[in-house]
């Protein structure tokens, strides 16, 4: 399909810095195809459960994975921003190197060169490869739990592209960009709609009879990519690491089984799903990396209700919510929340979507 297809003008007034106070205030649009538009509240949430459904969210934990350092050439030297998005080893990790043209494999870089001091001592790499696309392999002098601890020290919360620049981030992002089920450490984006989580709305959950459960897909960086192909089908996609417990597995099958609905919260939920999800839809235990990329006309196997947010023009997650309600259903809720003043993006109001139904 034509990437054009998938985009659309967004006033920038519209992309939200901050999150709405409280978590659970954001507004949400309810999308069902075919029966209109619904203007409502993320505290609605537990009207459109019913006893029996799975809420399914996305526990991994954003890391400060945005560095700032400086490569040296002799007496010349250059900043350089290492964004990291994928872990491959207790000391490597893949990152999106700014500017990459200006590192060469096995050149050395030093972390921590913006005011900010690592407790740990020095955080230096080498870059042991470069990709395409400003990718390269980053091999770390520290390993493990240190390196962790490095970070943590050095590193910067990896705020969106559209936020980062128009403020820079602070103590409060610490907090803000994390949900309240964040567990498992991995991520360099946050899976954000379930920024929108509060501990009142889950206990409105558990009173309409709705089970929780969690799985994990680590979001990398590559999600806020854009799509620079013409087609879709000439868009390749970044690979992101994910996990499915045993336990999850088997009341997802028992929900389904019973006539549950798969609620998914957030798209990275969702991809994980249809990743791990057989051909008859059912699950087990699961682990591995995922570059699923869903357009319009893939068949969902899992997912049977999404909550998200606004997604960027031309992204691959517009693609996504119209394969899941339709392409005209989403372009008529996205013209409608623009002309309604919904808040856009990472920190932004939500969408509740259900399924078109497959023809």
């Amino acid at each position: 399909m034509k990437v054009d297809q998938f985009d659309f003008a967004l006033p920038e007034e519209r992309i939200a810095l901050r999150p709405a106070e409280p978590r659970d205030a954001a507004r949400m649009l309810v999308v069902r195809p075919g029966a209109g538009l619904d203007d409502r509240g993320v505290g609605d949430l537990p009207g459109f459960l019913k006893p029996g459904d799975v809420v399914v969210f996305n526990d991994t934990k954003v890391i400060p994975a945005r560095l700032t350092g400086i490569r040296r050439r002799g007496d010349a030297q250059a900043h350089i921003e290492a964004t990291l998005h994928m872990r491959v080893g207790p000391d490597r990790w893949k990152a999106f190197l700014k500017p990459a043209k200006r590192v060469e494999a096995g050149e050395r870089i030093q972390f921590g060169h913006d005011g900010a001091v690592c407790l740990t001592g020095s955080l230096d790499a080498t870059v042991a490869e470069k990709g395409q696309g400003g990718e390269a392999l980053l091999a770390f002098d520290l390993s493990g739990a240190v390196l962790d601890e490095a970070l943590e020290a050095v590193g910067h919360i990896p705020l969106p592209p559209y936020i980062a620049a128009r403020r820079p981030d602070d103590a409060r992002d610490r907090r803000d960009y994390q949900t309240i089920f964040a567990r498992q450490e991995g991520a360099v984006a946050a899976p954000t709609a379930g920024l929108h989580f509060t501990p009142a709305l889950l206990s409105a959950l558990d009173a309409a009879g709705a089970d929780r459960h969690c799985v994990t897909l680590h979001v990398g960086a590559g999600t806020f990519l854009p799509v620079k192909a013409d087609d879709t089908d000439d868009h390749v996609m970044h690979e992101e690491w994910g996990t499915i417990s045993t336990e999850t597995a088997t009341a997802l099958n028992q929900a389904r089984a019973r006539g549950g609905r798969i609620v998914a919260v957030g798209t990275t939920t969702l991809r994980l799903l249809e990743s791990a999800a057989g051909p008859d839809g059912r699950f087990s235990e699961w682990a591995g990396t995922t570059d699923i990329f869903i357009t319009p006309g893939y068949r969902f196997r899992a997912v049977d209700v999404l909550m998200t947010n606004f997604h960027l023009p031309r992204s691959t997650l517009v693609m996504l919510v119209s394969a899941f309600s339709g392409v005209e259903t989403i372009r008529d809720a996205y013209r409608h929340a623009i002309e309604s003043g919904y808040r856009f993006y990472s920190y932004g109001d939500a969408c509740l979507l259900f399924r078109a139904r497959a023809e």
